[in-house]
């Protein structure tokens, strides 16, 4: 019997490491970005889908976006709230897949109007995007949270270390 060739090899250690305290060091670089990629899965036909958003990690309740209901991921992220964000940004030289990355598994789970944690989520948000004024307070706009399941840092060539969620 052939093996399978996604089955990791039994025999091949995993090339993906344990976090060390530089590692931490470039996720909690990265974890400051205002903007992520944002993957999802299309709830009428399972096809995946991806989205640039505005991203925030709020020292109350963590790992956060704001989101219009107009966007193609409200939906998604309603109906089915696993999902996967890539933090980084790909610098003005060299190879884009030598800059470093993070890719974590999330579930979203949308605040409440009347979510007594709200107001301060809302005047968190516009310290980092004041532009965002205009829009906040939109009725089609709710702010998700996303809980981090597990994550995968890319620091550049052989450079790769599992992240605990409690590390983000």
């Amino acid at each position: 019997m052939t093996p399978d060739p996604r089955s990791p090899d039994p025999k091949r250690p995993d090339p993906v490491q344990p976090a060390n305290a530089e590692a931490l060091a470039l996720v909690h670089q990265l974890l400051t970005l205002d903007h992520a990629a944002l993957a999802w899965e299309d709830p009428d036909t399972g096809t995946p889908g991806i989205s640039r958003i505005a991203f925030a990690r709020d020292p109350e309740v963590g790992m956060l976006t704001l989101v219009s209901g107009l966007a193609p991921h409200f939906r998604a992220l309603r109906d089915r709230p696993d999902c996967a964000l890539m933090l980084g940004d790909v610098g003005g030289k060299g190879d884009p897949l030598t800059h470093p990355r993070l890719m974590i598994r999330a579930r979203a789970s949308f605040v409440a109007p009347d979510d007594p944690a709200r107001p301060g989520l809302r005047a968190r948000w516009l310290e980092r995007n004041p532009k965002a004024t205009i829009y906040i307070d939109l009725s089609d706009f709710a702010f998700v949270r996303l809980t981090p399941i597990s994550a995968l840092l890319n620091g550049g060539f052989a450079r790769a270390y599992h992240i605990a969620p409690g590390d983000l």
